[in-house]
């Protein structure tokens, strides 16, 4: 039952900027764990936009996302997408992919 409680909703974002090359994923792979949260972070192929799965309390997420619009020092972010889901329980940490 407690699996069930943390991991109730997904955020799908999409972050576009300069955010390759700058470690944002290293920055949100630790932003994310800090949370206590699960999921993924990878670059995508334009090389340009970030992609972020991750699941967990809304209120977590919600932190995360917010780190996802300022990113780490070197980055600029653009824009963020960000789609609301519901959780599939697929993760079991949260680490990198890569697409």
């Amino acid at each position: 039952m407690e699996e069930e409680n943390r991991a109730d909703v997904r955020l799908h974002a999409f972050v576009m900027g300069r955010v390759q090359g700058v470690n944002f994923r290293s920055a949100t792979v630790e932003a994310a764990r800090a949370l206590g949260l699960t999921g993924w972070v990878a670059n995508c192929r334009d090389g340009r936009t970030v992609e972020v799965v991750a699941e967990g309390p809304r209120p977590a997420l919600e932190e995360l996302l917010a780190f996802l619009h300022q990113g780490p020092p070197a980055a600029r972010v653009g824009r963020v997408e960000a789609n609301w889901e519901p959780a599939r329980g697929d993760f079991t940490r949260f680490g990198v992919r890569f697409l």
